[in-house]
């Protein structure tokens, strides 16, 4: 039997599935070898780089168009927005430079958040932008403190949906949007592995659409939208990435070679889809 106190948590286990050391030096080579000016460089500059889910850019802005972002808050402000699981802050540089939000970022992997901070700071968005190393399942802000949570692709690893969804719903402000992009189970099962992020069943903890949908309504959210990917913005069917693709720089070629294969599987033979959702606290 193991010791409880000597088996890795599943926020151990993820965060040693993701990390890679040395990363900072790694995207900023990639970034230079792609012909970025790494004094002079822009959002758009990142795109292919600081983009680690499923669609890239234009999922992102796919979502934030569902969720409403592009309106006007009711009093003028910038709605302030908590991006959980948002890697290396491509998501986080968009809501702010698009659409004017203030975006809090935290990342369960210490070598994304650094990576963050460097590309953040170098695009001028370190006022707009902050990132910091945190748990999705135990997060440490106080009630109400989000008008928007937002996730893209963050939630495989986790388990306890239930307590990832009600930490969701404690720090939204009443009338606050909750905005989603996630992987799900399709009607065959298993899935083809590897994938993204899991090689095997042991870290791989996707709900089927139908189950996650009960869970936010016995929690209380309302649902506004729900939208299946097209496969142009999921990963099974995309151009293969250029080399400063933060998909190349983390997987590798020959990895990531093997996780397309076996997206092409999934999709084709229905084991797994993609969603966009936006529910509202009351």
């Amino acid at each position: 039997m193991n010791d409880p106190a000597t088996t890795p948590s599943d926020a151990e286990r993820t965060a040693r599935y993701w990390g890679r050391e040395d990363l900072v030096r790694v995207v900023l080579d990639a970034l230079r070898s792609a012909g970025k000016d790494l004094d002079a460089l822009s959002a758009d500059d990142l795109a292919a780089t600081d983009q680690f889910h499923g669609g890239g850019r234009p999922a992102t802005l796919r979502l934030a168009e569902l969720a409403g972002l592009h309106e006007p808050t009711a009093d003028g402000t910038p709605r302030r927005v908590l991006d959980v699981g948002g890697g290396l802050g491509g998501p986080a540089r968009t809501l702010a430079g698009r659409f004017g939000c203030i975006v809090t970022v935290i990342d369960l992997t210490d070598s994304y958040v650094q990576v963050a901070q460097e590309l953040t700071a170098r695009v001028g968005f370190s006022e707009r932008v902050t990132h910091r190393v945190g748990d999705a399942l135990d997060l440490p802000f106080p009630d109400a403190s989000f008008d928007v949570v937002w996730t893209q692709n963050s939630g495989m690893n986790i388990a306890d949906k239930e307590t990832l969804y009600r930490g969701f719903r404690r720090v939204l402000r009443p009338g606050g949007t909750l905005a989603f992009q996630e992987p799900m189970a399709g009607e065959l099962s298993p899935p083809h592995f590897p994938v993204m992020w899991a090689d095997d069943e042991s870290m791989h903890h996707v709900w089927a659409p139908e189950e996650v949908r009960a869970l936010l309504g016995r929690l209380g959210f309302v649902e506004r939208v729900w939208e299946y990917a097209t496969e142009s913005t999921s990963s099974g069917n995309a151009p293969p990435p250029p080399p400063h693709a933060v998909q190349r720089l983390i997987m590798g070629d020959e990895k990531l070679a093997a996780i397309a294969a076996a997206n092409r599987r999934n999709l084709d033979e229905g084991r797994s889809c993609t969603v966009h959702a936006v529910f509202s606290r009351p």
